[in-house]
C-alpha cells in the first residue's frame, strides 16, 4: 500500500474564525479545508504546516501546538496526517500556491463552517468541536 503523510493547520484569529482554503484540481468541485498539504522529504511535519499555510494563504505561521493525528486508509494510501494549532505571526492573505489548487482563502465563523462542504468530510465534526472548546470555553 502507497503511504501520504502531511500536516493541516488550524488557525483561529482573535474573532473565533478559522482560516480555511478552497481548492481542488480544475475538473474538480471545489471545497473547504485548512491549510494542508503533504510533507516533503527533509522536512518536519511542523516545518510543512508552516510551509503550506504560507504557500496556501499568504500568511506566516508559529506553531503552538499538536492538536492531533489522523491515520486512516483512502483508496490505496496509508494517509498520516498532522494537525496544528497555528498562531498568524507575519505576512497577508494572499495565494500563492505552486501546485495551483487553491482557488480562495477566507476567514470563517463557527457559524458558517456548518454550511461548508468540505474536501474532507470527516474533518468537519472533529473542527468545529475543537473550535467549540477553544473560542466558547
Amino acid at each position: 500500500m502507497n503511504k501520504w503523510s502531511g500536516s493541516s493547520a488550524v488557525c483561529i484569529n482573535e474573532e473565533g474564525k478559522v482560516l480555511m482554503v478552497l481548492q481542488g484540481t480544475p475538473e474538480e468541485d471545489k471545497k473547504w479545508s485548512v491549510p494542508s498539504g503533504g510533507k516533503e522529504q527533509n522536512e518536519t511535519f511542523m516545518e510543512c504546516c508552516i510551509r503550506e499555510v504560507e504557500e496556501e494563504t499568504g500568511y506566516i505561521g508559529e506553531v503552538l501546538e499538536e492538536i492531533r493525528v489522523k491515520r486512516t486508509v483512502l483508496d490505496t494510501y496509508e494517509v498520516e496526517v498532522y494537525y496544528y494549532l497555528v498562531k498568524i505571526v507575519g505576512g497577508s492573505m494572499k495565494i500563492q500556491d505552486p501546485d495551483q489548487l487553491i482557488y480562495d482563502v477566507a476567514w470563517k465563523s463557527f457559524e458558517e463552517l456548518t454550511d461548508l462542504e468540505f474536501s474532507f468530510p470527516e474533518d468537519k465534526a472533529y473542527l468545529q468541536s475543537y473550535i467549540k472548546s477553544k473560542v466558547y470555553q
